[in-house]
C-alpha cells in the first residue's frame, strides 16, 4: 500500500534509503569469508556494508569510501553492529583507491549512481519530485552544481549533455528551452527546470511510463559529479588492489555504466586478441579475470514490488586469476 500521510511517505523513503539492491545475489557470488579484506567504494547507508562485514567476522576488516560526509552517521551504526575492523574515506573511490599500494583486498564492490539517501533528501537537487535547489553535487564541497550547468552552458554543449549521457529523445528541444528561460532569469530551483522540459517536448511524451524529468535529470548528475570517468578509472585501481583470487563487483543503474563495466570485464577475460586471420597468436595475452555473470544479475519480481528504486539494477562479478 503506498504511504497515505506525510509522516508514512517519510517512514517510506527511510525504508527505501536502507533497503540495499540485489543483497543476496551479492554475497552469493562475492562470498565473503571469515578474516578477509572487503572494500565498499559507495558505502551510502551502509545496506551492503553492513551485511558483508558480518561475513568477514573479528578477524576481518571493512574499508569504506563515500564522497558525501553524510555518510559517516550511517557508517557509525554499521561500525558498532559488527565485530570486524572498519574504517570510512571521504573522498571518490578512483582516488582512494589509487593511494593504495598493495594489492591486498579479497572483495571490492561498487553500487554506482545516485543513492535512496540523497535521493530523499530534498536539499541536495537530485530529485526531481520535489522543489528543491538545483544542486546534485554528491559531494557538498565540490564546486559545480546543476544550476550552474544549465544557467551557463552553450546551448549545444547541453544537448549533447542530455543525448549523451540521459539519452534524451528531445535534447535540441530542451536545450532550447532552457537557453530562452535563462535569458529571463537564472534557473534556481528543480521545479522550475521541471516545467521547462515538460514545455519543450512533445504533450504524449508527458504522460509516458515515468517522469519526463528523469533522463535530463539522471545526464546533469552524472556530469556534475563526473561519473563516468570516475567509473572508468575506478574499475582500473580496483583491479589493481585485488589480489589474486579476489572478486569484483559493479551494480549499475544505467546503461552506460553497465557497459563499462561489461567492456572492463570482457577485455581482461579475454585470451588472444591478435587480428583474426593470423595463423597463430603473437600477441600472448593472456586473460586476467574469469566473469562469474555470463549475463548481468537483476533483481526478481518481488524485489521491485517491495523496493521500486531497483527495477533498473544490474550486477556483475568477475574474479581475479
Amino acid at each position: 500500500m503506498l504511504p497515505q500521510t506525510s509522516l508514512q511517505l517519510r517512514e517510506y523513503e527511510m525504508a527505501l534509503a536502507h533497503t540495499p539492491v540485489l543483497l543476496d545475489e551479492l554475497l552469493e557470488l562475492l562470498r565473503p569469508a571469515k578474516g578477509e579484506v572487503a572494500i565498499d567504494c559507495t558505502f551510502g547507508a551502509g545496506g551492503h556494508a553492513e551485511a558483508v562485514a558480518a561475513a568477514l567476522g573479528a578477524k576481518g576488516r571493512l574499508i569504506a569510501i563515500d564522497r558525501d560526509p553524510s555518510v559517516a552517521e550511517y557508517f557509525r551504526d554499521v561500525a558498532r553492529a559488527t565485530r570486524c575492523a572498519c574504517e570510512l574515506y571521504h573522498g571518490n573511490f578512483a582516488e582512494v583507491l589509487a593511494e593504495r599500494d598493495d594489492a591486498s583486498a579479497d572483495i571490492i564492490y561498487m553500487d554506482l549512481g545516485v543513492s535512496s539517501m540523497q535521493l530523499d533528501r530534498r536539499e541536495r537537487g537530485f530529485s526531481y519530485a520535489y522543489d528543491a535547489p538545483l544542486d546534485m553535487r554528491m559531494d557538498p564541497e565540490s564546486e559545480v552544481t546543476a544550476a550552474q550547468l544549465v544557467n551557463t552552458l552553450p546551448e549545444s554543449e547541453l544537448t549533447d549533455i542530455f543525448r549523451r549521457y540521459g539519452e534524451e529523445r528531445y535534447a535540441k528541444s530542451i536545450a532550447r528551452g532552457i537557453s530562452m528561460a535563462r535569458r529571463k532569469q537564472p534557473l534556481t530551483t528543480t521545479c522550475e527546470l521541471v516545467e521547462i522540459i515538460k514545455r519543450n517536448i512533445p504533450t504524449p511524451a508527458r504522460f509516458a511510463a515515468g517522469n519526463p524529468a528523469r533522463r535530463v535529470f539522471q545526464a546533469l548528475r552524472i556530469v556534475v559529479n563526473d561519473e563516468l570517468q570516475s567509473l572508468a578509472r575506478g574499475l582500473e585501481e580496483a583491479y589493481r588492489v585485488l589480489r589474486p583470487g579476489g572478486r569484483l563487483a559493479g551494480m549499475s543503474f544505467h546503461s552506460l555504466e553497465d557497459r563499462m563495466v561489461k567492456e572492463f570485464f570482457r577485455g581482461h577475460a579475454a585470451g588472444c586478441i591478435c587480428p583474426p586471420g593470423l595463423p597463430q597468436c603473437v600477441c600472448g595475452h593472456e586473460p586476467t579475470l574469469r566473469v562469474l555473470t555470463r549475463r548481468p544479475i537483476t533483481p526478481r519480481a518481488q524485489e521491485v514490488e517491495a523496493n521500486p528504486r531497483s527495477k533498473s539494477a544490474k550486477l556483475r562479478v568477475a574474479v581475479k586469476l
